[in-house]
């Protein structure tokens, strides 16, 4: 099976339909799937529900698919850096279903794992655990989070080889590698492409059985969301 497509929009062929859900890697901006984000909104997919960690900013990232109104649903953990999505959630536009960050993390996590449900104290008594199922253990209380699985994973990594086996780069691992476990179908962008057996087997992060399609892109833009500078201080 060959699993190396020649671009973003080749690799999507076949597998978008309206109404899919979809996780996207990436941590604000970094190690977010450039191409395959670009291609997402070059088909005119709707009604989309993707699980992210964010949802980009304006103009860059998921923001571009919030611009184009092709994001139903987000589920999501931190939104703040988005004026678009305050907008449309504001209006009544946008689905959100809000969850901590490693409650997020461990549902994908779980979902790749085949792990139903899981308990945690994150979240316990407040609005998170309303309508949720609730147990004590060891005197501690505790509320079911469910596992998180889309149709489709799209993630970036640094390298990977042409049997879908992944390399992230330091942070930029982030949600990249549990989100290629818990996809039916899971996309990887890579920086560089190499044959089998290029890749330290030690170093590899996501094996290849996980991985359907995979890209070598080119160009990534790779934007700060914040850029922070201080003064040079002259010596």
């Amino acid at each position: 099976m060959d699993k190396v497509f020649s671009d973003a929009v080749t690799a999507l062929d076949g597998v978008l339909k309206d109404g899919m859900t979809i996780m996207a890697g990436g941590f604000g901006l970094c190690g977010i799937p450039e191409h395959l984000i670009l291609a997402l909104r070059g088909s005119g997919v709707q009604d989309l529900t993707v699980i992210s960690n964010n949802a980009g900013i304006d103009g860059a990232g998921l923001g571009l698919l919030l611009e184009t109104h092709q994001i139903k649903k987000m589920i999501s953990s931190y939104v703040g850096e988005n004026k678009t999505f305050e907008k449309q959630y504001l209006d009544g536009d946008l689905e959100l279903e809000f969850n901590p960050q490693g409650t997020l993390a461990e549902r994908i996590r779980a979902g790749g794992a085949g792990i139903p449900a899981f308990y945690t104290k994150t979240g316990y008594g407040t609005d998170i655990a309303e309508g949720k199922e609730t147990r004590i253990f060891d005197d501690e209380s505790y509320v079911m989070e469910t596992h998180l699985v889309a149709d489709l994973s799209i993630v970036k990594a640094d390298r990977g080889d042409t049997e879908g086996n992944l390399v992230f780069r330091k942070t930029a691992r982030n949600f990249n590698s549990i989100m290629a476990t818990a996809g039916r179908v899971t996309i990887a962008e890579v920086e560089e492409l190499v044959e089998p057996g290029k890749l330290d087997p030690d170093l590899i992060h996501t094996p290849g059985i996980f991985v359907q399609r995979i890209i070598e892109g080119e160009n990534f833009e790779k934007r700060i969301e914040q850029l922070t500078t201080r003064e040079r201080v002259s010596v």
